[in-house]
């Protein structure tokens, strides 16, 4: 049997209370320990029980930015995961299944090659702690498969569990070696995917949502404050546990509106301050949005989409918001929506988010979705050595005792007025939601209106220069480009090696900075001549209209998902290798839909591809 090393998907499933995320973190956490690259993405119900949970890990020698449509090993601790996954598991992978409650035969995988290993993970774990353990016995179970050392293993259980005592690690240290030991006499040889470590480069482990935070931090933020909402909520817990040893100010608030505000009146104080929500929350945010907007008032919102309208989908993923987010509030003014792709840009692009947010007086949207927020990747250190704050024009009392008439709203070239804090001497003025005059006088002189207009307007342009440009990724020339923003950079990177081996050209244009738009520099990127192909998870390619709008570029194609969940880089490949089959003519949708029958016909629960013609 042919090995295949260190390249490998692994997903685990069964219920809420299963030890879902538990285990998947472990497993992550081992392998990167033995030098691989990992990435990790959750699905999870709005259920604290049951329900169906199901974790993805993927692992390799090189960096590795997208889980696997097709994993190459199954743990399936309930016959929910058999009925979900089962037809998924990539052809030569293998399930490895609670014999004491999930049934499958390989008569029910209907031809499909993939190897069975029959594990009694309860028996196991009634005999090493309790019916708790069975994710932990099954972790054991997946490395005597794929024969990675315990060793690694256990030095995650010490780090994990080290609070907890002894007995506890040495626990579930038994509980994996009976996995281990388990499979190793029962299947040994059986299985062709194998990890072993290499070289240990130090890494870290973590998701958007922690990147964001960190770079907040680092940044300066000294008031934090909002309400939980999915998937936005990991943000309040992070600074929550970083509260004392970076004394920041958090606040829970009672709901989204006194999140906002409570920020801006931070900030007008002279504090880096930040919010974060979902959709809905930001739907209750916006009028005190355009306050901040109004104000000139710097002000970071990160926005953590989900599938909508309404409550929507609670623990899912999308990205049907940028519309939104790039009209949201009453008139027109100024704003910087940042859609970073990665966990690195999470943390240097905000970052950049609060200088830019200072510099400029204005509201900075950090525009993030549910995948790229809570999925776990591996990398580098960020190195943050070079990153210096930038406050912007701030005025001290020096400055203010040789000014007679200090304006806060000062008409300027650049359309930015010199600010000072409450407090200081000789800088008093006014700050409402009215428009005003440069003391800050409410105003509504048509001229008065139109000078003050034009000075926010103003800032655009220093904007554009100061935000970095579009990005395009691969070959300068190339037979297609796929254009995307935000977390669909993972699944379109892995998705050009796979088009690669097509014997498909391919490039990326990554859409990092959404506002202000790139004009030019996008004309430049889109007028090669290659095809261009819109990938975005919403139902009516919101960049593409983007695109046409600014620019007069039609977008050739669209590749468009909106099932709440991300896209696979199989996805993507299968979609663009239609479009240069020409099997398709303007628009492909990917959806995979679920039929969750009460049966093991895996017939009826397969992925489906729909090819709709606009």
């Amino acid at each position: 049997m042919a090995q295949i090393v260190n390249s490998f998907s692994w997903k685990i499933a069964g219920a809420a209370g299963d030890g879902i995320l538990s285990a998947g973190m472990l497993f992550a956490k081992m392998c990167m320990r033995g030098g691989l690259h990992v990435c990790a993405t959750a699905e999870y119900p709005s259920l604290i029980r049951g329900g169906h949970n199901h974790l993805d890990v993927r692992v390799a020698e090189r960096k590795v930015h997208a889980q696997s449509r097709h994993p190459d090993l199954l743990i399936a601790l309930n016959q929910d995961a058999i009925e979900f996954h089962a037809f998924k598991v990539a052809d030569n992978g293998g399930i490895i299944y609670d014999s004491d409650q999930v049934s499958i035969t390989p008569d029910d995988l209907k031809g499909h090659h993939v190897h069975l290993f029959s594990v009694p993970l309860r028996t196991l774990a009634e005999e090493h702690g309790g019916t708790v353990m069975r994710n932990t016995i099954a972790l054991g179970a997946t490395l005597g498969l794929v024969d990675y050392d315990l060793e690694f293993l256990n030095q995650v259980l010490k780090t994990r569990f080290g609070k907890k005592g002894e007995e506890i690690i040495a626990a579930n240290m038994r509980a994996t070696q009976a996995g281990y030991n388990y499979v190793k006499e029962h299947y040994t040889g059986a299985f062709s995917y194998k990890l072993q470590p290499v070289p240990v480069k130090q890494r870290i482990m973590i998701t958007g949502n922690e990147a964001i935070s960190t770079g907040a931090i680092r940044a300066g933020c000294k008031f934090f404050s909002a309400y939980p909402m999915t998937p936005a909520s990991s943000l309040l817990h992070f600074m929550a546990e970083q509260e004392r040893a970076y004394n920041l100010v958090v606040k829970h608030t009672e709901d989204e509106i006194a999140a906002i505000n409570m920020a801006i009146g931070a900030s007008y104080a002279g504090a880096r301050s930040m919010t974060s929500t979902s959709g809905g929350g930001f739907a209750l945010m916006v009028e005190a949005f355009g306050l901040a907007a109004m104000t000139e008032t710097p002000l970071v919102v990160v926005e953590a989409q989900r599938p909508g309208p309404a409550t929507g989908m609670a623990t899912q993923s999308g990205q049907a918001d940028l519309k939104f987010m790039l009209n949201a509030g009453t008139d027109e003014f100024p704003r910087i929506v940042v859609a970073p792709g990665d966990v690195d840009e999470c943390f240097f692009e905000t970052f950049r988010a609060f200088n830019l947010a200072e510099k400029y007086q204005t509201p900075v949207i950090v525009l993030t979705d549910k995948y790229l927020g809570e999925s776990y990747w591996s990398t580098n250190a960020f190195d943050s050595q070079s990153l210096s704050v930038e406050r912007g024009a701030v005025l001290t009392e020096k400055d203010l005792a040789s000014q007679k008439d200090y304006r806060r709203y000062a008409i300027t070239e650049s359309g930015v007025s010199p600010r000072v804090f409450p407090g200081q001497k000789n800088g008093m003025h006014v700050a409402t939601s009215y428009e005003h005059d440069e003391k800050g006088r409410e105003r509504e002189e048509e001229q008065i209106r139109v000078a003050m207009h034009e000075k926010r307007f103003r800032k655009i342009k220093a904007m554009e220069q100061d935000i970095p440009a579009p990005t395009c990724i691969g070959p300068e020339h190339a037979d297609v480009t796929l254009i995307g923003w935000g977390s669909t950079k993972a699944a379109i990177l892995e998705a050009l090696e796979l088009l690669k081996k097509q014997n498909i050209s391919a490039n990326y244009v990554q859409m990092l900075y959404v506002a202000p738009f790139p004009t030019q520099v996008m004309k430049q990127l889109l007028s090669s001549g290659s095809i261009l192909i819109d990938i975005e998870n919403n139902k009516t390619g919101q960049l593409a209209s983007l695109i046409k709008e600014q620019t007069g570029i039609d977008v050739n194609y669209k590749i468009l998902k909106f099932d709440g969940r991300p896209f696979s880089p199989e996805d993507i490949a299968e979609a663009v290798c239609d479009i240069r089959d020409k099997k398709i003519e303007k628009i492909i949708t990917i959806e995979r839909y679920y039929k969750a029958p009460k049966t093991t016909d895996l017939d009826a629960v397969k992925i489906r591809t729909f090819k709709v013609v606009e």
